[in-house]
């Protein structure tokens, strides 16, 4: 089962007169990379929380907001410094004095002073942190669910390119056992016209076809893609992390698909080559969003 990275979750826990939620949401990301804000009371907890994350989510860019609220109140609300905010209007005072000036002390002037604002220290205890985990488990089983039901369409989707690729390979494999025919006889005809007597270079004209068959040979190329787009499914399927594996997977489908379109002779078997390096390149698209 394939997972997309991509996805939203929120959770809430409820205790008494004590209440936490936690909000998580997630894009793409080569690896796990967790931005989290939390009140000041829960710093000290960080770590366990991204251990807490780690069990269930292996990739992706993760914005995770927790809050704790108390009958209604959240904890993250900044506490006001008196003391401060006494001394702060006596300076303006001061300073309007001096320079003689008219203006009043205004709400937005002193608001423009975070220091005369601090968040609350206090450490939460372990029953407010035991409730903030299940707010946090709640909204990562959330995600999960989101991540999940768009790993399925991205499934869909990547079988749907898989079956049009098969269909191309088919199509070259059919076109591929005429066109090298095809070739030798217009040689032949391109020979006639140049050369009076072709008997006299046929052992020639032979050694130079067989260097060209040997040359414009796609069989392995064919064997192997089929074999990517084998593994492709199964890994889909049944790997642990597929999106790694996916995206070499289509590297290799890319690689076989280039090498028979350079090496064929046939104008048919290079514009399906060519569809299909535009479906691998929708595959590999559609792979990073995948976990």
């Amino acid at each position: 089962m394939i997972y997309s990275m991509t996805g939203y979750g929120k959770g809430v826990a409820k205790k008494n007169n004590t209440s936490a939620e936690a909000e998580v949401k997630s894009v793409n990301s080569r690896y796990l990379d967790i931005f989290m804000k939390l009140p000041a009371g829960l710093m000290n907890k960080e770590y366990e929380l991204r251990e807490e994350i780690k069990k269930k989510i292996n990739r992706g860019k993760l914005s995770v907001f927790i809050q704790l609220s108390r009958e209604g109140k959240a904890d993250n609300i900044p506490v006001l410094d008196k003391d401060k905010l006494k001394d702060y209007i006596s300076f303006i005072k001061e300073v309007r004095k001096s320079a003689k000036l008219t203006e009043k002390v205004k709400l937005e002037h002193l608001l423009q002073k975070p220091e005369m604002f601090a968040q609350s220290s206090e450490e939460v205890s372990e029953d407010d942190f035991e409730l903030i985990k299940s707010s946090l488990n709640s909204a990562l089983d959330q995600l999960l669910i989101m991540k999940k039901n768009e790993g399925g369409e991205l499934k869909k989707d990547l079988l749907k390119r898989l079956k049009i690729i098969e269909e191309k390979i088919f199509l070259i494999e059919e076109d591929a056992s005429t066109s090298l025919t095809e070739y030798y006889d217009k040689l032949k005809e391109r020979m006639k016209s140049l050369v009076e007597n072709i008997t006299d270079y046929n052992d020639r004209l032979e050694t130079e076809l067989a260097f060209i068959a040997e040359r414009a040979d796609i069989t392995e190329e064919c064997v192997r893609l089929k074999s990517h787009i084998k593994f492709f499914r199964e890994s889909i399927d049944e790997s642990k992390e597929p999106g790694r594996k996916l995206n070499f997977l289509s590297q290799e489908m890319n690689r076989e698909a280039n090498t028979i379109s350079s090496k064929s002779f046939s104008i048919s078997i290079t514009h399906n080559s060519v569809l299909i390096k535009e479906e691998v390149e929708k595959i590999r698209e559609q792979i990073q969003n995948i976990e």
